[in-house]
């Protein structure tokens, strides 16, 4: 089944909503993160995606998510430091999240897609076309720069 993200809404990190739809003609990687994660060193090679491919059309959208061990116990300012600080991370970061169970968009969308069922873990990742559809789903032990995560990039972005 295709998932159209076109009208899913989400909330900025200054509380305004938005829908995904608000992004169609680029390419997004939408993640779902933790500080205190075994997966938090991702962070460095989300940050170096969006380095290469930011001006080439790629959005990371980052979802902090408390969901996974207690391990996004912060509020958001205190995630949004820690990140900058810690990762020089320029991309977007949105509210806090939940990504499974009695989820929050844009997970309840995304669960849908295929293999379908929530998240397992932090770090998931989900790669959106530039016409707001999902087009791929890779689990957290899937690293941003993942040969296989790299290429799906690139066939997105027409590269």
């Amino acid at each position: 089944m295709i998932i159209d993200v076109s009208n899913t809404e989400i909330l900025r990190s200054n509380g305004n909503k938005a829908k995904l739809g608000e992004f169609s003609g680029n390419v997004l990687l939408i993640v779902n993160v933790a500080s205190y994660c075994g997966f938090t060193i991702q962070y460095e090679e989300l940050q170096k995606l969006h380095e290469i491919y930011s001006e080439k059309g790629l959005k990371i959208l980052a979802f902090p998510c408390n969901d996974f061990g207690n391990q996004e116990p912060d509020n958001l300012s205190e995630i949004k430091d820690f990140c900058s600080t810690k990762f020089g991370v320029e991309f977007e970061i949105f509210e806090k999240i939940h990504a499974k169970g009695d989820t929050s968009e844009p997970y309840t969308t995304l669960n849908k897609t295929e293999p379908e069922g929530d998240v397992a873990w932090n770090f998931e990742k989900f790669l959106v076309s530039k016409d707001s559809k999902v087009i791929a789903r890779f689990k957290s032990n899937v690293k941003p720069l993942d040969e296989n995560l790299i290429a799906a990039i690139e066939v997105a972005l027409d590269y």
